[in-house]
């Protein structure tokens, strides 16, 4: 895959702990905000995953509703079971 240079702007606190990490890890500064910027893209992706399962589920019957629902489905379930 073919790779951008970019510059950035950061403070020189978050420079030096990033420079810091990097020779810990013995990786590049360059490979540091990759990985930072792949897990915030990761979980930003998870995030709009979870809103649109909510979303889909928001259309659920209120309680009071699902309560009728739930004994009616028993009710079919003993006239099929009957009938069978």
């Amino acid at each position: 895959m073919a790779s951008i240079k970019t510059a950035i702007s950061i403070q020189k606190a978050l420079y030096e702990q990033v420079d810091q990490m990097a020779r810990e890890l013995n990786v590049s500064r360059s490979r540091i905000f990759v990985m930072a910027v792949e897990e915030f893209i990761q979980r930003y992706q998870n995030q709009q995953l979870l809103q649109q399962i909510n979303q889909a589920y928001d259309d659920m019957p209120p309680a009071e509703e699902q309560v009728y629902l739930d004994k009616m489905r028993q009710q079919h379930r003993q006239v099929v079971n009957r009938e069978w």
